[in-house]
């Protein structure tokens, strides 16, 4: 079956933002949001806003059925086999967090091995770090190769110590790259290891489906897939949550509670303590609802040919420096660096030129002390970008390197 082809202008009149003239690349940082989405929000704001789960009046059981009918929105775009492996949190590092908290304390003991890689990012790396500290656990890292690269050897190595956990991102959010995550996950479970897949930068620019890649728990975040922040889903095998306790207590995660003991809550809400995040959540799914329209698989192809010419244009650029594996194996994502010139003076130019770019660490410092820099500058690319952008980078990155010549 033929894929879809993206109209990407059409697209664009769905975001206001545009209007304003700006190329914005900066999607792996968060996403802009269609009028489909802040509409399905204000919609709630000014028609049924109210609390859920908690009233019997009309608009508190419509705010109730919109906030869960994202959890079955949510469930059928990664293929989860129920909605009670589907946990709203606020977003990939509450998420990575709740696994730390509910699952770590409770299954990691001293000396237990758990398994990260250096490009991993901070979220998916100092909550280990504090659990490995208070369990005096170990942690090691696969490296990478010249390509930016996992060192699958490497890994295998690491997986023959017996580890207890296994986590890593499907796509590195620095330098783009796509682990071999359905191996990786098949290679961990062989040796009886729990899995974590941080699927921050993947869930939103390709086809996902948990129950194919096996993992036991897959973290993501609405803000970068067109919705609102403060909105992400944790989603867990329901074995593996039924096991684990409370990440937070308060209101609606129990079921009765009396002076003496309390009785939690069913899956999912059990994890789910106090207000959440309402408008957010069918935020969330109005973008899930969007992106669907879309399709997945057009939205990797455009991502795929955005990437390719922008890959070709910047590698064209005297003294400018590619990090990470070639297009096909890579997501919308490029880092680079330029000689002579810091990726903070660089991003400022192009602001003036209205190019958003981002520049810094991308919350992945063990990795830019790998590659030995101290920080890059980064591009990345989404549904709505054009090729015309990537032009208007490479003009500023010319002008840059004028000023500081």
């Amino acid at each position: 079956m033929a894929i879809r082809t993206l109209d990407v202008a059409a697209i664009r009149k769905d975001f206001p933002i545009f209007e304003t003239g700006i190329a914005y690349l900066d999607s792996a940082n968060t996403s802009q949001r269609p009028r489909q989405v802040t509409g399905a929000m204000l919609e709630y704001f000014e028609k049924f806003n109210s609390n859920i789960h908690r009233a019997a009046y009309r608009i508190a059981e419509e705010a109730t059925v919109r906030y869960e009918a994202t959890r079955e929105k949510v469930r059928a775009f990664i293929n989860a086999a129920s909605t009670k492996e589907i946990v709203y949190t606020r977003g990939t590092t509450e998420a990575i967090n709740l696994v730390a908290y509910a699952w770590g304390r409770k299954n990691i003991k001293q000396g237990d091995l758990i398994v990260l890689t250096i490009i991993d990012h901070h979220s998916n790396i100092v909550p280990w770090q504090i659990l490995a500290a208070e369990k005096d656990a170990r942690i090691e890292y696969v490296d990478i190769d010249d390509r930016g690269e996992l060192r699958r050897d490497q890994f295998a190595e690491l997986l023959n110590r017996g580890p207890k956990l296994v986590a890593f991102n499907l796509v590195s959010n620095a330098l783009g790259t796509i682990n071999p995550a359905h191996e990786m996950v098949a290679a961990a479970k062989r040796v009886g290891a729990t899995v974590l897949v941080d699927g921050a930068q993947s869930t939103p620019h390709q086809p996902i489906d948990v129950r194919a890649l096996g993992c036991d728990f897959y973290a993501f975040s609405g803000h970068k897939m067109l919705g609102p922040t403060g909105a992400g889903i944790l989603y867990g095998r329901r074995e593996v949550l039924e096991a684990m306790d409370p990440f937070m207590a308060g209101g609606d995660m129990i079921k009765t509670v009396r002076v003496e003991e309390t009785t939690y809550h069913d899956l999912p809400w059990k994890f789910e303590a106090g207000t959440q995040a309402i408008a957010e959540v069918i935020g969330l799914g109005a973008a899930v609802d969007y992106l669907n329209d879309l399709g997945m698989d057009a939205v990797r192809a455009h991502e795929l040919d955005i990437t390719e010419y922008a890959y070709e244009a910047l590698s064209d650029v005297d003294g400018l420096t590619v990090y990470g594996p070639p297009p096909s194996r890579r997501a919308g994502v490029i880092s680079f660096s330029l000689d002579g010139i810091h990726p903070h003076d660089l991003a400022t130019i192009a602001d003036r030129d209205q190019v958003c770019l981002r520049a810094g660490h991308h919350c992945a410092m063990p990795l830019m002390t790998r590659l030995g820099v101290a920080a890059t500058a980064r591009a990345s690319f989404y549904v709505y970008t054009q090729k015309d952008e990537v032009d208007r980078l490479v003009s500023s990155i010319k002008e840059a390197q004028r000023i500081f010549a």
